[in-house]
């Protein structure tokens, strides 16, 4: 899967999440679509990286720490 692919994948959530508000304007729509999507790119990230945080870290960019902390937030870790 591609950047466009991911693009199209995203475009068209969004979309459907303004369909169904069915005019209602949206609240935190940022915090909402990057933390519904954080969380299932680290659970796969980490599962691929067969849970090497400082491998996980390097391919997802971030500093290790950072994901440790992102980790936590989202109850992927103890």
């Amino acid at each position: 899967m591609g950047r466009r692919q991911i693009d199209d994948a995203v475009r068209s959530t969004v979309e459907q999440m303004f369909r169904d508000l069915r005019g209602t304007e949206p609240h935190s729509l940022h915090e909402l679509i990057v933390s519904a999507a954080e969380k299932p790119l680290l659970d796969v990230v980490m599962r691929q990286a067969e849970g090497n945080q400082s491998r996980a870290a390097g391919w997802l960019g971030i500093n290790r720490n950072t994901l440790r902390r992102k980790l936590l937030e989202h109850k992927l870790i103890d």
